[in-house]
């Protein structure tokens, strides 16, 4: 992504996610009334706007992380069409990698944990859906396709096309379904 016209598809694409279309009603729509669209667009305006100028749009950004409960800083590295689902405590590391089309719920935690050459930030891969209550932590690697079930704790690499559930997490069979809980792909 480079300059406004990147941005501009960026956002295009997360209003997707959120809202199915892309006009500037929608936009309206999705900026007044859905908390996690609004903190994602701010998210993605301070990303890319730097020294004096990205000051306002950081704190902006910093406004909402309070406001709603939510902790995204502006250096946390995050895909295309970026969705959040239900705000409040939900706490992401700004050294964490998050890949496209990613759908956290409320109260989830991406963070930093191990020793030594062990400790680190999760990397999540794309069409990944986190529900509520999941922790994801440490250096490991969630892969593509990923339903990670609602209060599980992940500690180890995850493989792609998976569900896990549990504490701490483990992987169920998989009968059909996992990519049904990404809609509105971007």
């Amino acid at each position: 992504m480079s300059g406004r016209q990147g941005l501009r598809i960026v956002i295009a694409e997360d209003l997707y996610r959120y809202k199915g279309k892309t006009d500037i009603k929608s936009f309206l729509r999705a900026y007044l009334l859905i908390p996690g669209f609004r903190i994602v667009f701010w998210y993605r305006i301070a990303s890319q706007i730097k020294g004096v100028f990205g000051i306002i749009p950081n704190l902006i950004l910093i406004h909402y992380n309070y406001l709603f409960g939510i902790g995204l800083h502006r250096n946390t590295n995050i895909g295309r069409g970026f969705y959040i689902g239900h705000f409040s405590g939900i706490t992401i590391s700004s050294k964490a990698k998050i890949g496209n089309n990613v759908n956290i719920s409320q109260c989830v935690t991406i963070g930093v944990a191990g020793k030594g050459e062990q400790r680190g930030v999760p990397e999540i891969g794309d069409n990944v859906y986190i529900a509520a209550g999941a922790v994801v932590i440490g250096k490991i690697k969630v892969g593509n396709n990923v339903v990670i079930g609602a209060n599980a704790v992940v500690t180890k690499d995850v493989p792609d096309n998976s569900i896990i559930v549990g504490v701490p997490a483990k992987v169920i069979p998989v009968i059909e379904g996992v990519n049904e809980y990404i809609e509105n792909r971007a």
